[in-house]
């Protein structure tokens, strides 16, 4: 199992996570389509950090995009004081610039009273609103995973600031993680992810410094609100210290939030590649660095995974409700959807339904849920685990009717690599046999024959 994992012992923030990726291996050609679409470019280098060498990545934003609140354009953008060994021509002025001192006046501005520097600042560039992300977003050009794990980050920031304020989710006007230097972050880490593409993406307890962060709201206790609603949603832990400053930002938070399943100690690993991604200020004794590391894990059969279960009882659900409920609930994030018929109280015929899904999408998942059934309660079990095999996909040509069609089997394996299990992915093989005229069952007995041969 090819596994990426985060020492989280220093933090997180959006641009030390490209920088760790880019240092531990990720192609920074993977980012071009955020510097076509967004206007913006990268600039990564090179510093060092208690004697660690670590990549910085930086976002220069073009002049249109920053004028109005006072942020350096790539024009402007000097040498402001940090001692970079090697510069590389992408560029970056970024949504959390790890050692530049920003004036903001908006509401989720982490500036740091009583000396408690703002070691992961957030935000530079205009500032929207959570629907006017989300459209920035679908307008990119991404691939379709790409978009939709950077539409879920987003919503998972999204989900926590209305829960801090008390407004809905599209009413939610985003302040530093709105700006065009934080979407480029959450994209570009997803684009750098996606060229890593790990089995599996791991995070030690994600350390949140300490002290105090000042807001328009007031003067909060690190960790900040928003990180808190973050973390309550997302698999893994966090720690308080190890200095008087704000570690996690809600931007690193909600990205590991999405793609990292939380453990207490590196895992067993054998390493091909570490990188260090680093904040901007200096905290010695502490190097300011995130470190991945990538490797092999285990050649396990089964492989321990994080689920959360939803569950709700319905008694007046029309068939039609239920008959595109499944595929709603599965566009929205869930993994497994099961209506169960049930006698309800009074003896009512009814439905119970549960839905498996990952546990940052459970909030998502759960308002899909509600909204599509009407149902006035839904029961969050937590986060649970299962156990699931080891699974591969592999495209497999079938012949149908004298023509060629490629359709997708799911395979699984034991520890010994012999197959035990196969299944021809539905979608393509409905579409196959509609086009040939031939029952489903055809073409997934010949694809299924094709991989056990």
């Amino acid at each position: 199992m090819y596994v990426l994992a985060f020492d989280g012992r220093m933090g997180a923030s959006g641009d030390m996570l490209l920088g760790a990726l880019l240092d531990a291996g990720a192609d920074s050609d993977a980012l071009e389509p955020v510097t076509d679409a967004l206007e913006i470019e990268y600039r990564i280098d090179e510093t060092v950090k208690c004697g660690i060498s670590a990549t910085t990545v930086d976002v220069l934003l073009s002049d249109s995009s920053d004028s109005a609140d006072g942020h350096r354009s790539e024009d402007e953008e000097t040498d402001a004081g940090n001692d970079h060994a090697h510069e590389h021509t992408h560029g970056h002025d970024d949504a959390h610039s790890h050692g530049h001192a920003h004036d903001h006046d908006e509401s989720h501005d982490h500036s740091h009273g009583n000396n408690h520097t703002p070691v992961h600042a957030e935000g530079h560039g205009p500032h929207r609103s959570y629907l006017e992300v989300c459209t920035i977003v679908r307008e990119m050009g991404l691939p379709e995973s790409v978009e939709r794990d950077v539409l879920a980050i987003f919503e998972l920031l999204g989900e926590a600031e209305a829960s801090v304020h008390g407004e809905a989710l599209e009413d939610i006007h985003f302040h530093e993680v709105g700006a065009d230097d934080a979407i480029a972050d959450v994209v570009g880490a997803v684009l750098l992810l996606e060229g890593l593409d790990p089995d599996r993406v791991v995070t030690t307890p994600l350390a949140t410094g300490g002290g105090t962060a000042s807001m328009a709201h007031g003067e909060f206790p690190v960790p900040t609100p928003a990180v808190l609603e973050i973390a309550e949603r997302a698999d893994w832990s966090l720690r308080g210290g190890p200095v008087e400053a704000e570690l996690l930002t809600p931007t690193g938070a909600a990205i590991l939030g999405h793609v990292a399943d939380g453990i207490e100690v590196l895992p067993t690993l054998e390493v091909e590649a570490s990188g260090y991604g680093a904040g901007g200020y200096d905290l010695d004794p502490h190097p300011n660095v995130l470190r991945a590391v990538v490797g092999t894990g285990e050649d396990r059969s089964l492989v321990k995974d994080d689920i959360a279960v939803l569950e709700t009882n319905l008694d007046d659900a029309t068939p039609e409700v239920l008959g595109g409920l499944q595929e709603t609930l599965t566009d929205a994030g869930a993994r497994d959807v099961s209506i169960v018929p049930a006698t309800m109280k009074k003896s009512r015929p009814g439905h119970l339904v549960k839905v498996i899904c990952k546990p940052a999408d459970r909030a998502r998942v759960a308002r899909a849920l509600a909204e599509e059934t009407g149902t006035l309660g839904v029961r969050d079990a937590g986060v649970t685990h299962r156990w699931i095999a080891k699974r591969e996909f592999e495209t497999v040509e079938v012949v149908l009717e004298g023509k060629p069609y490629e359709v997708t089997v799911k395979i699984a394996r034991d520890s010994e690599g012999t197959v035990y299990d196969v299944s021809v992915e539905y979608e393509d093989a409905k579409a196959a046999a509609a086009a040939a005229g031939v029952p489903i069952r055809a073409v997934s007995q010949q694809a299924e024959a094709l991989v056990l041969e």
